[in-house]
């Protein structure tokens, strides 16, 4: 990632300059501030500009008199008189503020910076001019202006809450919107906070939304970079009365899951949870749009297998918090996916964990069933991609077919890899399923077969993918639907375990083929490393294989 170019600042020229004006409020200093604004104002925009792409630290150290600068410019009062100068003043103060500061430097510094917000917030500055107010009111500058912080943002809050009924008179709502603008540059401090959350709660009398947009975008931003932590109710009325920050949220929690690099479900689960997104989903108007962004992204990806990953795990999870507080549930779960397939929603929600065999694969078949009634009967691009997505957010079944079909019967193979190849190839364009079926069953017939034999070999396992020195030249969607069935043999046949290592590294001579397999492994592991389930042989080899990957 290329570095942001900081521009040169000269500050000495304006320092020399604020020194000169001193303390002194004359007729003279009083002309030469007023003459001298609009260039401070554009010096100060400048400084801003180059303080946002640096740490606090990094800025004291190129600027070392910046502090001074600052802070004298705060104490002047035509200076901060001028609306424009002092709000980008409080911008530059707020580049300075250390977030997680790391030492008593840091720390003193934000207690200084937190001295000069409530002065600048403040209708008057009196008492830090004198310090004999603060020896007779028994507390020092710092404890002062932190309690007259808290008093202000209580104030304001006691405004937002209170009723036109206590006396008769209704919020305005310009008055709402400043303070909204107020808010902005001071989101990352703590005892912003539960201003921020009565104003996201906010519900004035007017028939339109009376906070401001900006306000909103920079709380939502806020929120993604964790620059602060609200209640889930805050966010959950942030994103309800303002669609682009539930929109950028969506967006921005598909883009880190894309870039993590990582095998692990449990970490992408956690970085879904920490994301609010699947409590929120259980709202139904979050739950529309989290599902229109999803349906988009597999559209636009044309069915990339990491996109559908990321959306089977948010299912997994927005359904875990579903349960979690049903007592609140806003409607029954079938309700939030496609009402036109009830009969397939209730047949996909239901859990195949510790059913016996029997009964998974009876269950499958009543799956199949469903699938392809639509598929022949009711064909159109819109009833197949309707399944196909139900199929995506709630496809742990598919993952359940491809182990019975490894371990139980061969009679029951055409079903199954009737299912497994509408899950990789929905479409059937040219009839292209009719292929991938025929390659699939040709792979999943030698796997049978080296399931019943004595010998273990991995080159035997090695001709399925290599021919005279030569992969073979297979479909995309088939190559996607053998690895999987080959990945799956190669964790529920234990036999194979001793050679699984060397069969995996013959399927995976991509790095395509190797995040396919990869894929496969990580919600294996995740469906049996669960409490009751008695796998530990095949968990420890799904282990060992994904570290090699």
């Amino acid at each position: 990632m290329t570095s942001v170019p900081i521009p040169e600042i000269n500050l000495e020229p304006w320092l020399n300059k604020v020194l000169e004006w001193g303390g002194t409020t004359s007729q003279e200093i009083q002309q030469d501030v007023l003459l001298r604004l609009p260039e401070l104002h554009e010096f100060l925009q400048q400084m801003y500009e180059t303080l946002k792409h640096m740490e606090p630290t990094t800025a004291i150290e190129k600027f070392p008199a910046l502090g001074q600068f600052l802070g004298r410019l705060c104490w002047n009062p035509f200076v901060i008189g001028h609306e424009a100068t002092r709000q980008m003043l409080i911008s530059c103060l707020c580049c300075l503020f250390s977030s997680e500061p790391q030492n008593a430097i840091d720390r003193k510094a934000n207690s200084w910076i937190k001295e000069l917000f409530c002065h600048l917030l403040s209708s008057s500055g009196k008492g830090r001019e004198d310090p004999h107010v603060f020896a007779s009111l028994e507390c020092t500058a710092v404890d002062y202006y932190e309690k007259l912080l808290k008093n202000i943002i209580s104030s304001l809050i006691k405004q937002l809450r209170r009723s036109p009924r206590d006396n008769n008179t209704e919020l305005s709502a310009e008055h709402v919107r400043s303070m909204c603008i107020t808010c902005i540059p001071f989101l990352t401090l703590a005892e912003v906070v539960p201003l921020l959350e009565t104003l996201l709660h906010y519900q004035g009398p007017q028939p339109y939304e009376v906070l401001d947009s900006q306000f909103l975008y920079a709380v939502n931003d806020a929120i993604q970079k964790k620059k602060i932590a609200l209640s889930e109710s805050a966010v959950l009325s942030l994103w309800l009365r303002h669609l682009p920050s539930l929109e950028n949220a969506v967006l921005d929690l598909l883009q880190r899951l894309i870039a993590l690099q990582s095998k692990s479900f449990r970490e992408m689960e956690q970085m879904i949870k920490d994301s609010y997104l699947p409590q929120a989903a259980c709202n139904p108007s979050i739950f529309s749009v989290t599902d229109d962004i999803f349906r988009g992204a597999i559209l636009e990806s044309e069915g990339n297998i990491k996109i559908i990953t990321i959306i089977r795990l948010f299912t997994h999870c927005f359904i875990n918090e579903y349960y979690k507080d049903n007592a609140k549930a806003w409607l029954p779960l079938r309700a939030y996916f496609s009402p036109k397939n009830t009969p397939l929603v209730l047949a996909l929600l239901r859990k195949g964990e510790g059913l016996a065999p029997n009964t998974c694969i009876q269950h499958l078949h009543t799956i199949v069933k469903l699938l392809r009634s639509v598929d022949s009967e009711e064909r159109s691009h819109e009833n197949v991609f309707q399944c196909w997505f139900l199929l995506i957010r709630l496809g742990g079944w598919v993952d359940i077919a491809a182990e019975q079909l490894l371990t139980s019967d061969p009679e029951i193979s055409d079903d199954l890899l009737w299912l497994l190849a509408f899950y990789y190839n929905p479409c059937n364009e040219s009839q292209s399923r009719g292929r991938t079926m025929v390659e699939a069953k040709a792979v999943y017939e030698c796997l049978v077969s080296l399931r019943r034999s004595s010998t273990i070999c991995a080159m035997s396992f090695r001709k399925l993918f290599i021919q005279e020195n030569k992969p073979y030249t297979r479909h995309p969607t088939s190559l996607q639907l053998i690895r999987h069935l080959c990945a799956t043999f190669l964790v529920f046949c234990p036999e194979w375990h001793s050679v699984a290592k060397d069969c995996v590294s013959y399927m995976t001579q991509t790095q395509e083929a190797a995040s396919e397999v990869s894929d496969v492994l990580a919600r294996t592991l995740s469906r049996l490393d669960i409490p009751g389930m008695e796998c530990q042989k095949m968990i420890t080899i799904v282990y060992k294989l994904l570290k090699d990957l």
